[in-house]
């Protein structure tokens, strides 16, 4: 699992495009949410620069923790 810190992610909206982004990557996708902390935990066999050109173009410019 890898973690990517979303400043930009606030509510429920963000949690449903981040995942049909990460989905169009990879559809066995696993994600765990942390709203509070702004932080999305992703399993996938993608490579990171996929994952955050994915979560980019969906708008939600992420920083690897």
């Amino acid at each position: 699992m890898r973690t990517f810190h979303l400043p930009d992610m606030s509510c429920g909206h963000c949690v449903a495009a981040i995942t049909e982004a990460l989905k169009a990557v990879d559809p066995e996708v696993k994600l765990e949410f942390q709203r509070e902390a702004r932080t999305v935990q992703v399993g996938s066999a993608a490579e990171d620069a996929r994952l955050v050109e994915a979560l980019t173009e969906a708008g939600y410019p992420p920083k690897l923790v």
